[in-house]
């Protein structure tokens, strides 16, 4: 395994970040898996080295970060040994003030994401989505507060257009609070609009880009075919991914398959290669439902592309509206 900073930041993180999001209760999803089940993936990622883990309040309402903290606690001797991430900002009730970003739903939800993660602090503690109701210095205050509370040791941001991340690290430094070390986005193959503004500002800010669905959705390994075939649970129960992805991206897919033929590696390995040779990408965020997913995962920290084979994979993008967030 390889280890970075964040950014500009002195968090230093292992290359792959194992995603939290399928492990918690099975009744969220079908493709979802129990503690028991999750065990053994995340023990396989452990021991090939993996020291970052992103979870959210939202994911199975909760469940996720219960197991997310007792497997790290099993795993790990120390918690200084690994790097723990959540989210808020997706409704965890029914009130109008059991959602959003406002300085009453982030005190309240730092508090109990803690106490379902069974941990003092959180290192990397991110607004899962931006908050049009509620005042930016009013967020940036709440979670400067959280830092100085010693809950978190950092604060991170989500999918959001550049503008809105800009305003708000301006505001932040204006007022002399903690600002974001981290963007994590929706960067992948298939979708790569970010690298028209928020990844160069990022790299500018020196923010470490940690994309979710590296994959797309399982859709860059094979998941899906252009005849509308469905090859896993998860692909056949994904109304976001068929909303997402259309049958233009099958041309990347088909790039990335041909590639993987000549290199002899598994799709999943060429496609998270690229993502991890991109300028500005600290970790790409990669769930495991099977152990071939960790190991791929793994493997693809030694996988190098040539300025040719990057050419091979980018020549047939094609553009997208905005996907990820509103």
């Amino acid at each position: 395994m390889e280890y970075t900073t964040m950014g500009r930041s002195g968090l230093k993180v292992s290359r792959i970040c194992l995603g939290m999001m399928t492990y918690g209760r099975p009744t969220e999803g079908d493709w979802a898996l129990s503690q028991d089940s999750a065990a053994p993936l995340v023990r396989r990622a452990v021991e090939a080295g993996v020291t970052y883990f992103d979870t959210a309040d939202m994911y199975s309402n909760g469940a996720s970060e219960e197991v997310t903290g007792r497997l790290l606690e099993k795993f790990f001797p120390h918690r200084e040994d690994y790097v723990l991430a959540t989210k808020v900002y997706f409704p965890m009730g029914p009130g109008p003030n059991d959602r959003g970003l406002s300085r009453k739903h982030i005190l309240a939800g730092i508090d109990a994401s803690l106490g379902r993660l069974g941990c003092d602090y959180v290192d990397l503690y991110q607004i899962h989505r931006w908050d049009y109701e509620t005042p930016i210095e009013e967020t940036m205050e709440a979670l400067h507060d959280v830092v100085r509370a010693g809950k978190a040791r950092y604060i991170g941001a989500s999918s959001m257009y550049a503008w809105q991340f800009a305003k708000a690290q301006h505001v932040a430094r204006a007022n002399g609070w903690t600002t974001f070390v981290s963007m994590q986005n929706h960067y992948n193959l298939v979708y790569r609009e970010e690298e028209r503004e928020m990844i160069p500002l990022c790299l500018d800010q020196g923010v470490g880009i940690v994309p979710w669905s590296p994959l797309a959705r399982g859709l860059l390994t094979g998941t899906r075919e252009r005849d509308g075939e469905h090859r896993t649970l998860r692909s056949g129960t994904d109304p976001i991914a068929d909303a997402m992805y259309d049958e233009t991206d099958f041309d990347v897919v088909d790039a990335v398959r041909a590639l993987a033929a000549d290199r002899g590696l598994p799709p999943a390995q060429i496609a998270l290669a690229w993502l991890l040779g991109k300028p500005g990408v600290t970790a790409p965020i990669v769930g495991a439902t099977k152990a071939p997913h960790v190991d791929d995962a793994i493997a693809a920290v030694d996988v190098r592309l040539n300025e040719e084979e990057v050419a091979r994979l980018e020549a047939v993008y094609r553009p997208h509206r905005v996907l990820g967030h509103q």
